[in-house]
């Protein structure tokens, strides 16, 4: 297994300082964003895609810094029912797929979206409960005719262009949040479909990411390292549903951690434990959401921690069988 990490804490530096900072703690790949909720600060992949001088050049700049890339994200919501929004991030996700072929990048990282709950919303519309029925007609209108029939057409989209791997983020307010969702869509969609496997988003939803990690062992395409922690006083009270914002930290039922702040190490030897049980040996990449911790301590604390607990090196062999 290899360390990387997540361009996206590094903005308000250039790509060439991110680099520098992102070797300078250990690491040994980056995942860079751009486009759909994330700032093309770093790279735009719409001009890029136009000139192949420069996409060489961004390769040259990563090997330059002894690194190599794990993924290409476009984090969007493409079925957003507002039409100029959902065509933006489209765009931006077409791009980012087109960039990565150019880069011979396999892995793309992304949502799968939410879409309205008809054709006349404004909003997307999360439903997490079956009754009244007018909920389980939306899950089902939804599925149907936006979510299923849109990734086909993007998954034939990602082959052309030599992406073999479409790494959703199963995270609460899109429709794929849960190992559950993922599987249908990726027995509607085809292979392709697969996961990026972030552990912060199913500790509150009650998931237990090591029987996540079984379930999904075939499909698990790229890992974030990033750990939240479910705040008992609090979440005894009014539950895990909380959308009071990311700096109200005091009063919330949980927030984001720095790896090893939110579950011990206990936690972290099983995960990386199971991930290499079911053949997963590609990048740990570390994403920092955590307030209470700038980047780079946050990074530093999360290099040094998973290097604790990640294996490094082959197995060995069964001297003992």
């Amino acid at each position: 297994m290899k360390l990387g990490a997540f361009n996206i804490m590094f903005f308000d530096k250039d790509l060439e300082e991110t680099l520098e900072k992102i070797k300078s703690y250990g690491c040994d790949a980056v995942e860079i964003g751009s486009g759909g909720f994330t700032p093309k600060k770093h790279l735009d992949a719409a001009e890029l895609i136009e000139d192949d001088n420069k996409c060489k050049n961004i390769s040259k700049m990563i090997e330059k810094h002894g690194l190599f890339l794990s993924a290409l994200s476009c984090h969007a919501n493409m079925l957003h029912p507002n039409k100029e929004f959902s065509k933006q991030h489209h765009k931006d996700f077409r791009a980012i797929v087109t960039l990565a072929g150019k880069l011979g990048v396999e892995r793309v990282v992304t949502f799968a979206g939410c879409p309205g709950s008809s054709d006349n919303d404004l909003q997307p519309n999360w439903v997490t409960c079956c009754w009244p029925d007018y909920f389980t007609e939306t899950i089902n209108w939804q599925w149907e005719k936006k979510i299923i029939p849109f990734w086909k057409e993007e998954v034939s989209f990602a082959k052309k262009n030599g992406v073999k791997m479409i790494a959703f983020e199963m995270h609460p307010g899109d429709s794929v949040y849960n190992p559950e969702k993922l599987l249908k869509l990726r027995d509607a969609v085809g292979e392709e479909i697969g996961c990026n496997f972030d552990p912060s988003h199913l500790f509150w939803q009650g998931i237990d990411p090591i029987a996540a990690i079984r379930r999904l062992k075939d499909c698990i395409f790229h890992v974030h390292a990033k750990d939240s922690r479910v705040e008992p006083v609090i979440s005894s009270v009014n539950g895990v549903l909380d959308n009071k914002p990311y700096s109200d930290e005091f009063n919330r039922s949980w927030n984001f951690r720095t790896v090893g702040y939110g579950n011990d190490y206990k936690f972290w030897k099983d995960f990386v434990s199971t991930l290499r049980l079911i053949g997963y040996d590609y990048v740990l990449s570390i994403e920092h959401e955590d307030s209470l911790l700038s980047s780079e301590e946050g990074l530093e604390k999360a290099v040094n921690f998973l290097r604790e607990v990640m294996p490094s090196k082959p197995k060995g062999t069964l001297w003992w069988d």
